[in-house]
């Protein structure tokens, strides 16, 4: 069984790899840093006895995301997907950088909209899988100095709607994970305690236990917020 995560050398990424190497699936996962790369694998392989397959590459490039794309085909149907990689650049859209939505777009939508449809043949073919894409709260509610990240989410958020309704009759699962702030690099610098913010175990440990629930039943929308309330 194969797990494919996208981001997988830090913060929920490498949460859901740990979560999912555990369990027993190989995993196949990519980030731009090779190094990270080649100890996340040494790592997994060592604690777990699962195989892991690993690509440096960009996903905010089209052309690197088919890339990884047909690395996956090559190793095999993945059971689960999840479209974990993405960027958070805080501003407003009449302040932020002239280029903010196009990299926002590009790394948060446009990745997991083209590895999606690269690999969607195989699961298709035979008629299983599960589709994990991660939105964030951000997909649901605006905020100031949210800018064009939550664009990006709103929209991926929107791609995560219609693949639901797209794929019921072929048997493949399709989740939105919607979590509020995660203690990860994001909040670098963030003059809060850790207690503050949902962990990232958290969210892998949710998205295994909706990735286990039967046949029958799915979750569309896994929401998970901080204790307190958003930050």
């Amino acid at each position: 069984m194969n797990c494919v995560v996208t981001g997988g050398t830090d913060g929920i990424g490498k949460s859901i790899i740990y979560c999912f190497a555990e369990q027993g699936f190989d995993i196949i996962t990519c980030a731009r840093n090779q190094m990270k790369l080649d100890l996340l694998k040494r790592d997994i392989e060592k604690k777990y006895s699962v195989q892991v397959f690993v690509l440096a590459v960009d996903v905010s490039i089209k052309e690197e995301v088919m890339k990884f794309g047909k690395f996956v085909n090559e190793i095999g149907i993945p059971e689960i997907l999840i479209n974990n990689a993405g960027v958070f650049i805080p501003g407003m859209i009449d302040e932020e950088a002239d280029d903010a939505l196009e990299s926002m777009i590009n790394t948060n939508l446009y990745s997991a909209y083209h590895l999606t449809r690269t690999v969607l043949p195989q699961m298709k073919a035979v008629k299983k899988g599960y589709i994990f894409n991660m939105c964030s709260i951000a997909s649901l509610t605006a905020y100031a100095n949210g800018g064009s990240y939550s664009i990006s989410k709103f929209a991926l958020y929107g791609m995560t709607k219609v693949l639901r309704e797209e794929l019921k009759t072929d048997n493949i699962k399709v989740t939105a994970v919607l979590p509020g702030a995660t203690f990860t690099s994001s909040w670098a610098g963030v003059d809060l305690p850790e207690e503050r913010f949902i962990s990232s175990k958290d969210v892998a440990d949710l998205i295994w236990a909706t990735y286990s629930l039967s046949d029958r039943t799915v979750v569309e929308d896994l929401l998970i917020r901080p204790q307190l309330g958003d930050i």
